[in-house]
């Protein structure tokens, strides 16, 4: 066992061992404009070890961080894996009810806040028998807890600990799509493995860039642009601890120019809606790629995208289970309304509901094999022999592969439905309705007729000043894409359920007409 096994010696000390210290690693921008160089990186996470010792804060034991997109969290996140401690991101926009279940479940030592989220997470600390430390940032007169520039105060570096790459590093919790979200245990190495794979063979990212996610760092698909990718050849990431919106969004691409953008479907949609309620003017910027994952990019949103900005948005597939993006469109090689061919590194198969191989044209659960594919769940055995076979990964997600071995999104296992027979793709209507010039959003699933027969039912976002008829928006659906697949209810509704990823719970509409 040696210290280089610590992602810590890649991601950090080796860009002071080859002179980039002076570099600067992260900025927040929105707010006060803090920055970290590489070097002031290094000695921070040193610190942050050193802290942890000092207040009995064993290797192997758990750090809950419910932390905004702010320099502290890299900070915490990587003295976290100096001293051996496993730090759990957590949600930043969850229930009090929910960090209760997640605190008793992960059962950590400590509990790590920023100042804006006490509020709604102090009631949920009230069960948890674990809790030695509850560490508030920015909060240094909280009652009942230690602010963190308190605990930091004083603390003397600590030097980092040898680790084994297949060393359980660091837990996140799924995003919970389709239920309650599962511990998911990720080993060192698969941080470097995504870096290596995704982050330098299809993203592309230099040394040179500056990359800005809005998809926050406490889940897999914010985790590796924010950090993982930037930090893998010494770039910058943009830091932004609101939650995005179309404004601000725009104010961070034009005043900042990343280089880089990271968005997810959703984000896009209202991105395209906004400009084009201005006139449709992108102005000026300085980006060079644009990525998405969390659902399947619509093909009307990404050729609307790059008709505004001259850039177009690489689409990809990933989970929580193995850590960032696996499938994936390219720069070189893009075709909209389909999710890609696999990132090198991992392999794909589709099977049938007896695990039989599908052919073109056929569609079948999604597997994938490849080198960050999580340790498992936490206390959840069952749903890690039944997700992780061995050394592939079942993803829940249904595909179509075409004659030319790129991969069509058709929804969640659990989605899926029958018409008359035939398999129907929530998401395949759902880029019908979006084609739309009323609708902005859609949401598919199966509702029973009064023969107890499934047939689609759509929630549809109508755009701003826009009115939605819904039966000129089934004869549209037909003329589209059968005649079978039109959806036989169609609700007009504010807004539709999703996860802080941008995904949507479509488990939520599920219920009848």
């Amino acid at each position: 066992m040696t210290p280089d096994a610590n992602a810590v010696t890649h991601f950090i000390d080796r860009h002071l061992a080859q002179g980039r210290g002076a570099r600067i690693a992260f900025t927040e921008v929105g707010g006060a404009g803090r920055q970290l160089s590489y070097d002031a990186l290094a000695q921070g996470t040193a610190r942050v070890a050193g802290a942890l010792a000092r207040a009995g804060i064993r290797r192997e034991e758990r750090v809950a961080m419910v932390v905004l997109d702010q320099t502290e969290f890299p900070l915490i996140f990587w003295g976290c894996l100096r001293a051996g401690v496993v730090p759990v991101p957590l949600n930043t926009l969850l229930a009090s009810s929910v960090y209760a279940t997640i605190l008793a479940d992960a059962r950590p030592a400590a509990v790590i806040v920023s100042a804006e989220l006490w509020e709604v997470v102090a009631p949920a600390l009230a069960g948890c028998d674990s809790l030695r430390h509850v560490i508030v940032i920015g909060g240094e007169t909280v009652v009942g807890a230690v602010g963190f520039d308190a605990f930091m105060d004083g603390a003397e570096p600590a030097d980092t600990v040898p680790t084994s790459g297949d060393e359980v590093a660091f837990w996140l919790y799924s995003s919970g799509s389709t239920g309650q979200p599962k511990g998911v245990r990720h080993v060192h190495d698969s941080l470097r493995a995504t870096a290596d794979t995704y982050g330098a063979q299809v993203l592309g990212i230099t040394a040179d860039d500056r990359i800005h996610s809005v998809a926050k760092l406490f889940f897999a698909y914010g985790l590796g642009n924010g950090m993982t990718f930037p930090m893998s050849v010494g770039a910058e990431a943009l830091l932004y601890a609101g939650r995005p919106t179309p404004d601000s969004a725009l104010s961070v691409i034009r005043d900042e120019r990343p280089t880089i953008f990271c968005g997810v479907p959703t984000l896009y949609a209202a991105l395209i809606a906004h400009l084009e309620g201005q006139g449709g003017q992108a102005g000026g910027h300085a980006l060079r790629r644009c990525i998405s994952a969390g659902e399947a990019l619509p093909k009307e949103v990404g050729t609307r995208w790059k008709a505004l900005w001259g850039v177009d948005i690489l689409d990809g597939v990933g989970s929580t289970e193995m850590l960032h993006i696996f499938l994936s469109n390219r720069a070189d090689n893009l075709a909209y309304g389909t999710s890609g061919l696999p990132v090198p590194g991992y392999e794909m198969r589709l099977v049938d509901e007896a695990g039989a191989e599908v052919g073109a044209g056929e569609v079948g659960e999604l597997l994938v094999r490849g080198p960050s594919a999580a340790d498992g769940y936490w206390n959840k055995r069952h749903k890690t022999r039944t997700t992780f076979e061995g050394e592939w990964t079942r993803t829940g997600d249904k595909y179509e592969r075409r004659e030319d071995g790129r991969l069509v999104y058709c929804g969640r296992t659990d989605d899926m439905f029958k018409v008359s027979g035939i398999w129907v793709s929530p998401f395949e209507v759902e880029q019908a309705l979006i084609d739309h010039p009323a609708v902005l959003e859609a949401a598919v699933v199966a509702a029973r007729d009064a023969d107890g027969l499934e047939k689609p039912k759509a929630f549809v976002v109508a755009k701003p000043g826009q009115a939605v008829d819904a039966a000129s928006l089934k004869e549209f659906v037909k003329d589209r894409i059968g005649k079978w697949k039109y959806p036989r209810w169609v609700e007009v509704v504010d807004d539709l359920p999703k996860t802080a990823t941008g995904k949507i719970q479509r488990f939520k509409l599920r219920g009848g007409v």
